[in-house]
């Protein structure tokens, strides 16, 4: 206890984890860890009895604190807002077993976003970090009672949004499977060929596709709904605007994003787009695609420092 750094090490990746839930941005949540790591330096250490739960309690109210300006920043937000899109999910995963552990897809993330902070606070930590009821009360400083409440009312939410039987990539492995590369390989061909029949086949009747561009560059400003809409949309996406996707000068590259399959496409210059799919059914039920390249800057690309 006596070095701060090495005392706070252990705890770092489930400290990030629970602040990207908490804030859907690496950036907020690696400032937000930051800040947690000052507080542990200037502590009184040696009286600390429980360093999990004082690190997970500081991160915790230290985002509830941020989530005041970003609520204030997504009522602002040009276009569908979505969470900064994620690779390595074992960088953020909570290193114990409770049902949502792995669960970093965007359709939980987005769920979260939608409830209030406090509710998200103790859903997090009790379904997710496996905090017991007691140590939520003590972190959140409200009554046991009241936090169970809390996390009730977020559990039936997320309950009512997860998809049913959608399939993710494994989690950590980073690469997508077979199967998943062929779906996707089609989708591509199809978007590029322009052929909307063999496009509209490979979507969902329902299938949504949410575009983040965060008014810095374009992408649609509502989400698209229905499978002959997002045809649509996505073959004159890619035929009339000069920065769509699958042209010559971008590289595309298969890799799981928020545990979901997907692809990145990387200009020379860096990553200025990922697209998360969504699969159910051999058919693509979902499709997030982020452009903000404020959201892209902390994803590597292959070959650049």
């Amino acid at each position: 206890m006596s070095n701060p750094a090495a005392s706070f090490e252990p705890y770092r990746r489930r400290l990030l984890g629970l602040a990207y839930r908490m804030l859907g941005s690496m950036s907020d949540a690696e400032d937000a860890v930051q800040d947690a790591y000052l507080r542990w330096h200037a502590a009184d250490r040696n009286n600390v009895s429980d360093p999990r739960a004082f690190l997970m309690t500081t991160t915790t109210r230290l985002c509830l604190d941020m989530l005041t300006s970003a609520r204030a920043r997504h009522e602002e937000y040009v276009g569908p807002w979505l969470p900064e899109p994620v690779v390595d999910t074992a960088a953020l995963a909570p290193d114990c077993r409770t049902e949502l552990a792995e669960d970093l897809s965007i359709a939980l993330l987005l769920t979260l976003d939608r409830l209030s902070p406090l509710e998200r606070a103790a859903f997090l930590l009790h379904d997710v970090f496996d905090f017991t009821f007691n140590e939520v009360a003590s972190a959140l400083e409200r009554t046991e009672a009241a936090c169970r409440q809390l996390a009730g009312r977020a559990r039936t939410h997320v309950r009512e949004a997860r998809p049913r039987g959608a399939t993710a990539a494994p989690a950590h492995s980073g690469e997508i499977d077979a199967k998943h590369a062929q779906l996707l390989s089609a989708f591509a061909a199809a978007t590029q060929s322009g052929d909307l029949n063999a496009l509209t086949q490979l979507l969902a009747s329902d299938v949504r596709v949410v575009t983040d561009g965060g008014g810095k560059v374009r992408a649609a400003l509502e989400v698209i709904d229905g499978a002959d809409r997002a045809a649509r949309f996505l073959v004159e996406v890619t035929r009339k605007r000069p920065d769509a996707w699958w042209r010559d000068e971008f590289t595309v590259r298969f890799a799981t994003i928020n545990g979901l399959p997907g692809v990145i496409v990387d200009a020379p210059e860096g990553p200025v787009q990922t697209a998360a799919f969504e699969i159910e059914d051999d058919v693509i039920r979902a499709l997030y695609v982020v452009r903000n390249p404020d959201k892209l800057r902390h994803l590597a690309t292959p070959g650049r420092n």
